[in-house]
């Protein structure tokens, strides 16, 4: 008699305890999903050789998206992106937004020439910010960031994050600032060298919602631009400015191999001790910009370019 009573007390453990929640699946946060379609519907990508839909990430968990694409090539592929990144919809119309009206006319005013690649450092990795256990899921586990390591010109020049942030005085350190600057406006979080010690050899930019302010979105730019390279303060909606909120940003890892799901990152060399490239940014100064080189008239355009007016 025992025996027969056996399996019909399991079955009845099992489907209360599914009743309570315990086996419940965790789901990405609504505004995602929205997000994509929103960005699908208004055609704001057009799949192409460059831009290539590719099949829904579901998991590990929460990460994933619905529509991802694999981006090799901006701007109808005049602009290279190093090693294929996965991205959703939202991230690419913003990544050539600020091509169009902040990279490439810094790049013609400081150097005379377009950049024809992004040196990318990721896109989607399923992990957490800091790749720390317990920590919230980074916006990488989603594909709605990118990190950005550097910059090459038609020429075959490269503007290197890690190298040429700190040479100050120089056309590079200067376009690389106005770059990071013009992000700002764009994406809702911006990270480079100075934010903290992660950032030190590259730019990170996401759409996370960070909620809204009395003048637009709220948007975490740092460290923060100096004032000449950001536009007038958009207006007010008339009500009190919203409380500033602390979040934990979002970081990208140094190198992938040095990396682990749910692990710590690699901060050290082999012998234990902080590179001292990260360390130099806990306190650096600003570079001052110089004044941007004269690029080539073109027909129709003027021959300098004001990354002030661009930048808007």
């Amino acid at each position: 008699m025992a025996r027969r009573v056996w399996p019909w007390l399991i079955g009845s453990i099992l489907v209360s305890v599914a009743g309570c929640g315990v086996f419940e699946r965790a789901e990405r946060p609504a505004w995602r999903d929205r997000a994509e379609e929103a960005c699908l519907a208004k055609n704001l990508v057009q799949p192409s050789a460059f831009l290539t839909p590719s099949h829904p990430i579901d998991g590990p968990g929460i990460c994933g998206l619905n529509h991802p694409f694999k981006v090799s090539g901006l701007a109808n592929g005049t602009v290279a992106v190093e090693q294929t990144q996965t991205l959703d919809c939202s991230m690419i119309p913003a990544l050539e937004q600020w091509l169009a009206e902040v990279v490439q006319p810094a790049a013609q005013a400081r150097f005379g020439q377009p950049v024809t690649t992004l040196s990318s450092m990721g896109s989607y990795s399923c992990r957490s910010i800091d790749n720390l256990g317990g920590a919230q899921l980074s916006e990488h586990a989603f594909a709605n960031a990118i990190d950005i390591g550097g910059f090459r010109l038609a020429d075959g020049r490269m503007i290197s994050v890690v190298k040429d942030w700190k040479r100050v005085d120089t056309q590079e350190a200067a376009f690389l600032h106005e770059v990071h600057a013009g992000a700002c406006q764009v994406f809702t979080t911006v990270l480079g060298p100075g934010a903290d010690v992660f950032h030190y050899n590259h730019i990170h930019l996401d759409l996370a919602m960070h909620g809204s302010t009395n003048t637009g979105p709220r948007r975490y730019c740092k460290p923060v631009p100096n004032p000449s390279l950001l536009p007038a303060p958009p207006p007010t909606d008339g009500l009190p400015p919203a409380p500033d909120v602390e979040e934990p940003q979002d970081v990208a890892g140094l190198a992938p191999a040095a990396t682990t799901p749910g692990g710590p990152m690699a901060l050290h060399d082999l012998s234990g001790a902080i590179p001292d490239q990260m360390r130099a940014y806990d306190s650096a100064p600003r570079p001052t910009p110089p004044a941007p080189m004269p690029a080539p008239a073109a027909e129709g355009r003027p021959s300098d370019w004001d990354i002030t007016s661009a930048i808007r």
